[in-house]
């Protein structure tokens, strides 16, 4: 098959092009043929080594869609031809390929309107937004969340997740993207590079920060006494608050099917809408992986594959 891999740790450019082995679907698992993989914000850390994989060659990438090829011994509930989409086991990189050996169980059958690409688009982002929203943050309507970062993938994703809740929003983005997360459904957006958002963001029940620097320790001042934030771009730990009255919460993002099950229903009945999409050719991966190092892309970077 052919696949986007490293065999060291770099920069973009030590990302190769080139065939590597089948996979073979062991018991309780499928092969996928994978029809589209994303790129997410992860995987250019994976190239340089931040993660501290061992093991090369290396194929990058988390998230996919596909045709399931084949079926392992002990599963029963997929079968060969079925359009499936999901997010690789926990700690595992390996979707920029044709083919995907995955846990049967933790990946759902895509939605029959919804395309490859807007399925692989939403796949790790919305089970991350629906993972610090919904079950970290457990927002409630009629509270407002502040979402920083509101024109990435997974902020978008829970800027429209927290409309959806009939929570009231309030996001940060940059001057570009205003009118672009205006459109996701935010009530109010802040530009980040013309205002302060602390001084309008006040008595905020929930944050979720998807930024991560002096951003991340800033957003503590805006939450209510008793309120909450969820830190996903704060490392393993979320960062801890000078203030007693508030939570820190660094979200579980598992890998189940009823998240992703969830995930398809929120997009299949337009409560989410997919992102824009950039499309790139797996053989032009490097090239996607230079875009997404840069970080001021909107919407998602998407490879498809030849076949």
């Amino acid at each position: 098959m052919k696949a986007a891999y490293i065999e060291k740790f770099g920069g973009p450019e030590v990302l190769t092009y080139g065939t590597l082995p089948d996979p073979v679907a062991g018991a309780g698992q499928v092969v996928v043929d994978a029809k589209t993989a994303s790129v997410n914000g992860a995987d250019p850390k994976v190239v340089l080594g931040d993660y501290k994989q061992t093991s090369f060659p290396l194929i990058i990438g988390r998230d996919f869609s596909g045709v399931v090829a084949s079926v392992g011994e002990g599963v029963s509930d997929l079968k060969v031809g079925d359009e499936v989409f999901g997010v690789l086991e926990t700690g595992r990189d390996g979707t920029y390929c044709e083919k995907i050996a995955v846990g049967a169980s933790i990946i759902a059958k895509k939605p029959a309107g919804v395309s490859h690409v807007d399925a692989v688009a939403v796949a790790l982002t919305g089970l991350t937004a629906i993972c610090a929203v919904e079950e970290a943050l457990k927002l409630k309507a009629g509270e407002t969340i502040l979402v920083q970062g509101g024109a990435g993938g997974v902020a978008s994703f829970a800027i429209q997740l927290a409309k959806s809740l009939g929570a009231r929003v309030i996001s940060t983005t940059s001057t570009g993207n205003v009118d672009y997360v205006r459109g996701l459904g935010a009530d109010e957006v802040i530009d980040y590079r013309k205002t302060d958002f602390r001084q309008v963001a006040k008595g905020i029940d929930a944050v979720f920060e998807t930024v991560g620097g002096d951003v991340a320790i800033q957003s503590f001042e805006v939450l209510k006494p008793g309120g909450r934030a969820a830190f996903i771009a704060s490392g393993a730990q979320a960062p801890k608050p000078e203030r007693s009255d508030v939570t820190a919460l660094r979200p579980a993002v598992p890998r189940t099917r009823a998240h992703l099950e969830r995930v398809a229903a929120l997009l299949a009945s337009g409560a989410v809408k997919p992102p824009p999409v950039t499309l790139f050719p797996l053989a032009d991966a490097q090239k996607a992986l230079r875009v997404s190092a840069e970080r001021h892309l909107r919407g998602k970077l998407i490879l498809t594959m030849a076949g």
